[in-house]
Parts: C-alpha cells; structure tokens; sequence
C-alpha cells in the first residue's frame, strides 16, 4: 500500500511539473464524459411511409417493449402468469374504450393504446356485459313487441342467455385465433408483413364490441327503422378500429390478399351485429293459441285470433 501511495503522488508530482513548464496546455478531466457520435444507421423513408412507420413502430421501439416484457416471465401454472393479463388500471381501461368509441383517422389503435400493455381484463368484462345487455334487452323487445295482446303471456326466455355468451364468445376468441394464424403465415411469405400477437388481436376485438352494450340498450325501441340506423352507426365505428389496425399489417401484402383479409374481417363483424339484431330483436310474429270460450249449453267455442 505504501508503495502504491508514493507512485501516486510520483505521478502527480509529474504532472505538476509539466503543467507548470507548460500553463498553456489543455487538461481533460477523467470526470467529465466524452461525447461519441451515434451511429447513423437504417434504410431510406420512402415518401409518405414515414406516418406508417410511425403507426406501427420501429425496429428499436419494438426491442424495446420486447426485451420490457420479458419482465413479466413466470410458468404458465401459476396465478402471477394470467395476473399480468389483468394487470391494468381504470383510466387505461376508460381510455381504450374511449378509443374504440371515437376512433382517430390515421391513428392505430394497438400502436397507440394496446401495445404497451395488453389486457384481457376489458375485452373479457365487455363481452360479459354485451351477453347479457342483448339478452335482457332481446326479453324486453319481445315483451313490447307482444304488448297489449290478450293472448300473450310473458315467458323470460334465458336460453338467450347461453345463445349470446356462445355467440360473443365465440367472434371475440375464434376470429383473431384465425387472423393471429393467417398473419404469422403471411409473415412467412412476405418480409414486410408484421405481425400482431395474438393478446393484442384479442384485445382490439374485445374494445371494438363496447358500442355495441348501448346500442343493445337503444335496440329496444319497436322500431325497425331506428334498429338499423343504429347498428349502421356501431357497425361503422367500430368496424373502422378494426380496419386502421389491421390494414396497415397488410398493406405490403398482394393487394388482393390484403384487400380480401380486410374485407373478411368487415363481414364477420357485420354478420355478428345484424345476426344478434335479427336474432334477438326482429323475432317474427307468434302464432298464439285461439282461447277457447265455453258455451252455455256445456260445448265449447273456439274463436280464431288474429
């Protein structure tokens, strides 16, 4: 140690003496960091691809958010793997379903609201509240529709209950499990498709189907005109989220694959919204009984209803 102590001050000793010899010359502190220019690396923008890019992220930003979510690494039997799938708070849960009711033009909705934490807590309590929105409503359409008939006894019909868990359930996993698959194969054959994993394909489909819980509450007006104006405008919003997510994923792909996969995924959502309509709502006509009337000399009467 005492010799180390005494080199150390030989070579301060060192440099005193030639900061004295020299009072001049240039000191750089060992304190003070360097500045090393970046590295400029990346290929050419083309025109007009810059908000595309921006849409869908970049390669660092991407690295980024992958090497963050390798945080959250446990097997998946235990509770602490799905609990990282409920891990959100109220305002990140208002603030995506704020987006999926008022959709921005150019703007996409995994890139901007889904894609630092995706959640099944919203998209599993939405559909839960839409099954029994169309359910309870659907009871209370026909109950109105059938007002006022001396024929018609009310019967809660709760089979519309498991029919409409079915059914949502069944769009909200099947169609993006499709869509997740068609994606990643297509990411095989072409470079520039990318690939949204398949928690955020659920998540944007869960957040989408949010319009539809009041406009289930409004479809209980008797009127036809109103029910189809109403799915229309729902059909509108929430079928334009799903198109500015999932065109740009596409876009590279060959145009007619491209416009084919939106396309389907246009109809699907259309065929849920008029089915559950059509279903639930525009029930036909009931042929009821004709009561029948005893007569007083102990025969019956049977008078047709209209």
């Amino acid at each position: 140690i005492a010799s180390l102590v005494m080199y150390l001050f030989a070579e301060f000793d060192d440099a005193a003496n030639l900061l004295a010899a020299n009072p001049d010359a240039t000191t750089i502190s060992i304190d003070e960091p360097t500045e090393i220019p970046k590295k400029q690396h990346g290929r050419l923008q083309e025109p007009g691809r810059e908000e595309d890019d921006e849409l869908l992220g970049t390669d660092d930003s991407d690295k980024t958010e992958l090497l963050a979510g390798q945080k959250k690494s446990a097997p998946f039997w235990t509770f602490e793997y799905y609990q990282t799938f409920f891990d959100v708070d109220t305002y990140q849960v208002l603030d995506r379903i704020k987006g999926s009711v008022f959709p921005v033009p150019g703007k996409n909705f995994v890139r901007l609201y889904i894609r630092s934490n995706p959640d099944l807590y919203g998209p599993f309590w939405i559909c839960a509240t839409l099954v029994f929105t169309i359910a309870v409503s659907g009871n209370l359409s026909n109950f109105f529709i059938h007002l006022g008939k001396p024929t018609y006894h009310y019967v809660p019909e709760f089979r519309k209950v498991s029919i409409a868990a079915t059914t949502i359930y069944a769009y909200a996993w099947l169609v993006p499990l499709a869509l997740w698959g068609f994606l990643m194969w297509r990411n095989s054959k072409v470079m520039n498709i990318v690939s949204y994993s398949f928690l955020e394909i659920v998540c944007v489909y869960g957040y989408s189907l949010f319009i539809y819980i009041p406009t289930a509450i409004l479809w209980i007006i008797p009127e036809k005109v109103v029910r189809w104006v109403l799915v229309m405008f729902s059909l509108c919003l929430s079928g334009s989220v799903l198109v500015m997510t999932f065109w740009p994923a596409v876009r590279d792909d060959n145009r007619r694959i491209a416009l084919a996969t939106v396309g389907t995924i246009v109809v699907l959502h259309a065929l849920l919204a008029v089915g559950c309509l059509a279903y639930f709502f525009d029930a036909p006509e009931l042929d009821f009984p004709a009561p029948i009337i005893p007569a007083h000399n102990g025969s019956t009467v049977i008078t047709k209803s209209q």
